[in-house]
């Protein structure tokens, strides 16, 4: 993952690539403002070091407050220790506990963050269990660029915003 229109990637890549990587999400990053993001406290979730760290540094450069997680028993350690978070970001396809488990767990004990999950996995059951989390969780399947993942973020933390002030009826 680099840049708008350039994708994210998953595998073994060269140094050269990775440096190039960061570099086009540094330039990327402090070209785009998205006032949704801004000191959102985000936790992002996957077991491949170099997605994380692109995915993070991605995100932190658009104003967002980043935690990171190497896996999924990470990520549900990190939600119960240092949330609460306004965003989880998470790869679906992790060892032991994968990021949909995580998150569905998390739901079972009350906690109703807004998730974005990102996978490359074909199945065709993964978006109806995305659906099954409710309105507050996205699918992103790989490759996506930054842009679909800013807008994505946007738009979850826009909603999480919008019904935090909004009147409840009487």
């Amino acid at each position: 993952m680099v840049a708008a229109g350039i994708a994210v990637v998953h595998g073994p890549v060269s140094e050269h690539e990775t440096r190039a990587r960061r570099c086009a999400v540094r330039r990327y990053g402090s070209c785009l403002t998205l006032g949704m993001i801004d000191d959102a406290r985000v936790l992002v979730a996957d077991d491949d070091p170099l997605l994380l760290a692109t995915v993070a540094d991605a995100l932190t450069h658009l104003g967002a407050n980043v935690t990171s997680a190497a896996s999924g028993a990470e990520l549900i350690e990190r939600m119960a220790h240092e949330g609460p978070f306004d965003l989880v970001v998470t790869d679906i396809s992790m060892p032991w506990m994968n990021g949909l488990q995580a998150m569905q767990a998390a739901r079972t004990a009350g906690v109703g963050t807004s998730v974005i999950f990102m996978t490359a996995l074909a199945d065709e059951r993964i978006p109806s269990q995305v659906r099954a989390l409710g309105e507050n969780a996205l699918l992103l399947r790989k490759p996506f660029d930054l842009s679909q993942l800013g807008a994505a973020a946007s738009e979850l933390l826009a909603r999480k915003r919008t019904t935090a002030v909004s009147p409840t009826p009487p």
